[in-house]
């Protein structure tokens, strides 16, 4: 496991903290979910070029999809 200092604006880590506690994690895992979340789209898009690039239209919208469905889950 690695530590990871960050700067943040102080009303950035505020609201932060503030969500976190609403949802009842540590502010920590808050962040890894986050962190989480934002490779798994990166992973998608990247697999999603890679596979646009081989010319694979209906796999390609089908990642779309479901990138998108998640987006809507995690109420981006």
């Amino acid at each position: 496991m690695t530590t990871l200092t960050i700067r943040l604006p102080d009303d950035t880590a505020e609201r932060l903290k503030s969500l976190a506690r609403s949802r009842g994690l540590s502010t920590n895992k808050l962040v890894e979910e986050l962190s989480a979340r934002a490779l798994a789209a990166w992973d998608t898009e990247n697999h999603y070029r890679a596979m646009a690039a081989k010319g694979d239209v209906n796999q390609s919208l089908e990642i779309l999809d479901r990138l998108d469905a998640e987006d809507h889950r995690a109420g981006y």
